[in-house]
């Protein structure tokens, strides 16, 4: 998952971005509203961490404009308690507002809460014990070979396995080839398109990145 930290204050930004990295997402940071837009406009974001106290365009401003044209799942962190200012920010589109100080712990729940809410409404992924992977209310047939792959790399999101634990857990202690993980691992990443991300990690093996 790629979200994107807005916060003018580095300490917290990092703080974010560094306990979202660690679990295996991806993280961007932007520190005013400005460049807050400037990121946005990239594309490609599945959440947003949204602070409302933001040097050039405000955050709700910055709020206004991302609701606009987007559903991505925006959640409010800030120091700002008044219920005037919570109410304003749920009013343009926010699907959470959190308070500083928080913990991270519960950051993170709130933002696999709101995940499971679009992936309620716009499909998520699935796998199934039957054969196939539920994605965006469609089925996607997967082979034997390809559904046990995906079985073991959803196992630990984010976790890196070894080509020969990929290879041990698929194939079977000593066989399996080393072309055939390349060869199966492309054909997921095929069938799933952009709702996954198989990442190699150079001269060890693959990880999946995917929704909280």
């Amino acid at each position: 998952m790629r979200v994107l930290v807005v916060d003018d204050d580095p300490r917290i930004a990092r703080l974010i971005q560094r306990n979202l990295e660690a679990r295996g997402h991806r993280a961007g940071v932007a520190g005013s509203g400005d460049e807050a837009l400037a990121r946005f406009e990239e594309g490609g974001w599945d959440a947003v961490l949204l602070d409302l106290l933001l040097p050039g365009t405000g955050g709700l401003e910055v709020l206004r404009r991302m609701r606009r044209d987007t559903r991505v799942p925006i959640v409010v962190i800030s120091a700002v308690g008044e219920e005037a200012t919570k109410v304003a920010a749920l009013d343009l589109g926010a699907d959470d507002y959190l308070t500083k100080p928080f913990g991270i712990p519960e950051l993170l729940a709130r933002l696999r809460a709101v995940a499971r809410r679009y992936g309620a409404v716009e499909g998520g992924l699935a796998l199934d014990p039957g054969g196939f992977v539920r994605l965006g209310g469609r089925e996607i047939r997967l082979t034997p070979t390809e559904h046990a792959l995906l079985s073991v790399l959803l196992s630990r999101p984010g976790a890196t396995f070894t080509h020969a634990e990929l290879l041990d857990r698929v194939w079977g202690r000593g066989a399996g080839d080393l072309h055939y993980l390349h060869v199966y691992v492309n054909r997921l990443r095929k069938k799933l398109g952009d709702a996954l991300t198989i990442e190699a990690v150079p001269g060890r093996g693959y990880r999946a990145l995917r929704t909280f």
